[in-house]
C-alpha cells in the first residue's frame, strides 16, 4: 500500500507541470495531505520517527485548507523535488 500511495502521489506532482485546470491542483493537494497523512501514520506504526516527520510535513504543506502562495515556478520545483524523493524512496531499502 505504501509503495502505492507514494508511485500515484509522484505521477500527480509530475502531472502538475502541465498546463491543467485549477480544480485537478486542489485535487491533488487534496489528495496529497491524504496520502501523506496515511505514509506519516504508517511511518508512525513502524517507529520510523524521522519519515514521520517528514510525511507531516509534507502533508502541512500541501493541505489546501490554508494555500501557502509560492508561485507556479517554485511549486514546480517543489513537485518535481518531491516527487523524484517519492520515487528514490520506492528503490532504496531501508534498515
Amino acid at each position: 500500500m505504501e509503495k502505492l500511495i507514494k508511485l500515484i502521489l509522484a505521477i500527480l506532482f509530475f502531472l502538475c507541470l502541465l498546463k491543467m485546470p485549477y480544480g485537478y491542483f486542489q485535487l491533488v493537494r487534496f489528495l496529497a495531505l491524504t496520502g501523506f497523512g496515511i505514509l506519516a501514520f504508517q511511518a508512525n506504526q513502524q517507529n520510523k520517527q524521522t519519515e514521520m516527520f517528514v510525511f507531516i510535513a509534507l502533508a502541512l504543506l500541501f493541505q489546501p485548507f490554508f494555500k501557502i502562495a509560492l508561485g507556479r515556478e517554485i511549486w514546480n520545483m517543489v513537485d518535481v523535488i518531491v516527487g523524484i524523493g517519492l520515487l528514490i524512496s520506492l528503490f532504496t531499502k531501508k534498515p
